[in-house]
This record gives structure tokens, C-alpha cells and sequence, in this order.
């Protein structure tokens, strides 16, 4: 079953309101689709919570995989092979499976890293 994963530029447009954002979420949750993210993405936006409720009511909806030991390692490994730095963005190409798609701001690093890791899923900007 496909999955929506939300990288931290798609955090940061869905707490902007972004259109495209909101609309794939939405969809999403009706159609039953799971969402999810890194909490590295999430440490990446998490700044002022009384004033990001858009996106504290957003992330009660989504799963949000941690950044253990192996995932930190693979992260790691994965960032050598692709040479690129963004440990988040590496923790998002490693949830992502080949029917996924990966909401991103930066769709040539995650897809650099999705290549390095030796995935297709599809990458949408916002």
C-alpha cells in the first residue's frame, strides 16, 4: 500500500497552507493513505508551537518514525553514497518505498538520495 511522506519542505508548506500540501493530505486521509515523516524533519520545523497550530493539527494524522541507532547508521551510509549532507532528507528517502510519494522543497537531493538507495518513488515539489 502506497504511502505520503512529507519531507521538511512539505512540513513547512503545510504550515505555510500551501494548495498542493493541503490537497494531497486531504486526499490522503480520505482515502485512507498513510502519512508519514521523520522526526528529524520534525525537530527541523519545530520551532514555536503556539504558533504553528496549522501543523501541530496536521501531524496528529501523520506516523512519525524515529531516528534510532540503524536508521541514524543508514542515514549515514546513505548520504556517502548519494554526497549529500541533509541527514533528514536521507532519513525520508529511507522510509519511502516504490509506490510512496515523497512532498519535498528540494526534489533533486531526495531524489539523489532515493536513487542512491536504489528506490523510485515518486517525488512531488511543493
Amino acid at each position: 500500500m502506497a504511502v505520503l511522506i512529507f519531507d521538511t519542505g512539505g512540513l513547512i508548506a503545510l504550515e505555510r497552507g500551501n494548495r498542493v500540501a493541503t490537497v494531497m493530505l486531504d486526499a490522503a486521509i480520505a482515502d485512507e493513505i498513510e502519512v508519514l515523516t521523520s522526526s528529524a524533519c520534525i525537530a527541523e520545523v519545530w520551532r514555536d508551537p503556539p504558533r504553528q497550530a496549522r501543523l501541530s493539527r496536521a501531524l496528529r494524522g501523520f506516523l512519525e518514525r524515529p531516528l534510532d541507532e540503524q536508521q541514524a547508521r543508514s542515514c549515514g551510509l546513505l548520504l556517502a553514497r548519494s554526497d549529500t549532507d541533509d541527514i533528514a532528507d536521507a532519513a525520508v528517502a529511507l522510509l519511502a518505498g516504490e509506490q510512496d510519494t515523497i512532498l519535498t522543497s528540494d526534489p533533486q537531493d531526495i531524489k539523489r538520495l532515493l536513487a542512491a538507495a536504489g528506490t523510485s518513488a515518486r517525488v512531488r515539489a511543493v
